[in-house]
């Protein structure tokens, strides 16, 4: 069978079938909680709301990389939960003292904290990861592969958005049939996607762990967040199918209303129209970038929320263990081993095989800090510039330096900052993959050049050295523009898509 062509994607349509296929995607996401706040100021209670911003046909992607990617999963759950179990790595890696956390105020901030609190002794135990792993296609002449963009373990957004996306799209199929268009476009091509009910199931695990009846799920989320419904459906599985109840607060609202029992770290949060509620655990939705925290009041509550009994998702060290400093580490020589292959501390049922470290190893692209070997970090970044993009310690998007835009930005960063930064090779995507990008309010779907990347979803319950529990839990979409560097769909880049699978 000849390989798939990404150039003859999207399959032809006529106009008028198009505008029907925009009609029916626009009003499944309407009808079925696909949605956003529309941009602007919005009453307590919202009264309106747009459809996320979307593509009309589902994005290719080779089977045996999409199975590979599932696969992985596991072992990175493993991985990601075994380093934020090590602190003397993440104090080496990530730390105020000898770590990035010196040049970076962000980090070495909360390592800061995280240090004192671990010094006065914490209450629990126990961390929840929900992660995402994110990956685009890689192609050297005829040969594809996967490559991984970055690991993500705070607020790993759209995961109930993205099953509503292929959700729609199946409609899509079975209303339409996408008119016959390819062949590609049948059912079993759809692969299930169950992320609202595997997200949830990983944060009904730590609520069931804390195993203190009538305790409630700590959402901590942003002001005026636009993204709402992403969250609200992740809460609505979780009173329906766990009959667990939600409090969503932000950090300016929990300086005032989260209070801890000085018997036993007990986290309350205060309501107006009961008494307090006890948290069994605290998920994160903010907390990622210093945006959440303008001043010390808010680095003060989330210490605060850290040092309760409640089960922090992530806790701090697990967030640090997210920076894309620990992603190139771990590319170093040995490092995967320390976390993978240590029988003598994981036991021989902790121990991973050859084959799914060389797989790991495989999925990654070349890394290296810009503060390597004093100037050669810096003269091997300049040297390479096209094929590259520079990372600092950042989440939401928006933050890396690509290609052409690398020497000035060398030039221009103090040599006392170049820790926080990384030097990461540039992912090939196919080339000449098209699609119809829709969002609310533009008129007409407009056909661009696209690159598509896919999100692996996982979580983890872990402590005391040792993984409970963990599972893969969906996937996730996002389509942008082939001339945009950056692909969160938060911050207006990309679209919500879904997977047609091609062998």
């Amino acid at each position: 069978m000849p390989a798939f062509d990404f150039t003859q994607w999207p399959p032809f349509i006529s106009d008028k079938d198009r505008v029907t296929l925009q009609y029916r995607a626009t009003t499944y996401a309407l009808a079925h909680g696909l949605l956003y706040l529309p941009v602007g100021a919005q009453p307590p209670a919202p009264t309106s709301a747009i459809h996320a911003p979307i593509s009309l046909f589902p994005a290719p992607f080779p089977r045996v990389q999409f199975e590979q990617a599932q696969r992985l999963q596991s072992i990175y759950n493993v991985l990601y939960s075994r380093i934020a179990m090590d602190t003397e790595f993440l104090d080496q890696i990530m730390g105020a003292e000898v770590g990035i956390g010196r040049v970076d105020e962000f980090t070495g901030q909360l390592w800061s904290g995280w240090r004192d609190l671990r010094e006065k002794g914490l209450a629990q135990p126990l961390h929840l990861g929900l992660f995402r792993s994110d990956y685009l296609l890689h192609q050297r002449d005829s040969d594809l592969s996967l490559k991984q963009v970055e690991f993500n373990t705070i607020s790993s957004s759209f995961g109930a958005l993205s099953q509503k996306t292929a959700e729609m799209h199946r409609s899509l199929e079975t209303s339409t049939e996408f008119f016959h268009a390819s062949a590609h476009l049948t059912a079993d091509n759809f692969p299930p996607n169950q992320s609202i009910s595997g997200l949830v199931e990983g944060l009904a695990a730590a609520h069931a762990a804390y195993n203190v009846d009538g305790s409630r799920i700590l959402f901590v989320v942003q002001a005026n967040e636009r993204n709402i419904f992403d969250q609200l459906w992740l809460e609505y599985e979780l009173l329906e199918k766990h009959s667990i109840h939600v409090v969503r607060r932000t950090f300016d609202e929990l300086a005032h209303q989260a209070k801890i029992s000085q018997k036993d770290s007990t986290l309350f949060i205060e309501t107006l129209d009961r008494s307090p509620v006890e948290i069994s655990t605290v998920y994160y939705r903010s907390g990622y970038t210093p945006d959440d925290f303008p001043t010390s009041t808010q680095f003060q509550t989330r210490f605060n929320l850290e040092r309760s009994k409640a089960i922090k998702c992530p806790t701090i060290p697990l967030q640090l263990a997210g920076g894309k400093k620990v992603q190139q580490i771990l590319t170093e020589p040995g490092v995967l081993e320390r976390f993978l292959c240590d029988e003598s501390k994981y036991g021989p049922q902790g121990v991973f095989s050859t084959r799914a470290l060389a797989e790991l190893r495989e999925s990654w692209m070349g890394m290296w800090g810009l503060d390597l070997d004093g100037e050669i970090g810096v003269k091997q970044a300049r040297e390479r510039a096209l094929e590259l993009v520079l990372k600092p310690q950042r989440e939401g998007g928006g933050n890396n330096v690509y290609k052409e835009a690398i020497p000035g930005f060398l030039e221009s960063l103090p040599p006392g900052e170049r820790p926080a930064w990384i030097a990461m090779e540039l992912i090939s995507p196919p080339m000449g993959l098209k699609n119809y990008l829709v969002r609310a309010g533009s008129g007409a779907s407009i056909e661009t050049e696209v690159v598509s990347e896919l999100g692996i979803f996982g979580w983890s319950l872990f402590g005391g050295g040792k993984v409970i529990s963990e599972k893969e839990a969906g996937w996730l979409v996002r389509t942008k523009g082939k001339d945009s560097n950056e692909g969160g769909v938060a911050t207006g880049f990309s679209v919500l898509d879904s997977l047609v699978l091609v062998d």
